[in-house]
């Protein structure tokens, strides 16, 4: 199965957001990710979609989220033509010992120490889904309290501006 990101344009009206998730549930298709918010243009909200299948799924979703009323443009996000990323809050269990090796491992990894409580830290880290996952497979050495990620956002690289 392939990953596919998709960036789409959509005009900023009430209720285009479950217009499009709910695409996906009628036709029996799982969301990897969804991200949703307005542009820099009001009119528009900007919606990510990740989302897996073989080619003749991946190609379907395109042609259906294509025949929705809103979508004025649909961008394909690969790994060479933009920047996607993701940003993962960790909160994990911590003695003082535990603390410095907690930040140690976070300092590699660029992320920040958010809060620091008596018995736990919050981490914040941004990036691919392969550095949030490496983070991730580290951090389970510990005791992981609770975690979230925002899921994938991106935009096409240079002058591949959505109008």
């Amino acid at each position: 199965m392939k990953q596919m990101v998709l960036s789409l344009l959509v005009d900023n009206n009430p209720g285009v957001l479950a217009r499009v998730a709910s695409l996906f549930s009628r036709r029996g298709y799982n969301i990897d990710s969804l991200t949703a918010g307005v542009t820099n243009n009001p009119k528009y909200t900007r919606i990510t979609v990740a989302v897996s299948g073989d080619d003749q799924i991946l190609q379907q979703i395109r042609n259906q989220i294509a025949k929705l009323e809103e979508v004025r443009k649909i961008i394909i996000l690969d790994d060479k033509e933009s920047v996607c990323r993701e940003l993962v809050l960790v909160k994990v269990m911590a003695d003082k010992k535990e603390k410095q090796e907690i930040i140690a491992i976070a300092d590699v990894f660029r992320a920040k120490i958010v809060d620091v409580a008596m018995n736990s830290v919050m981490i914040e880290l941004t990036g691919n889904q392969n550095k949030l996952d490496a983070f991730l497979n580290i951090m389970s050495d510990f005791e992981v309290l609770e975690m979230v990620r925002t899921g994938i956002t991106g935009l096409g690289r240079g002058m591949s501006v959505m109008k």
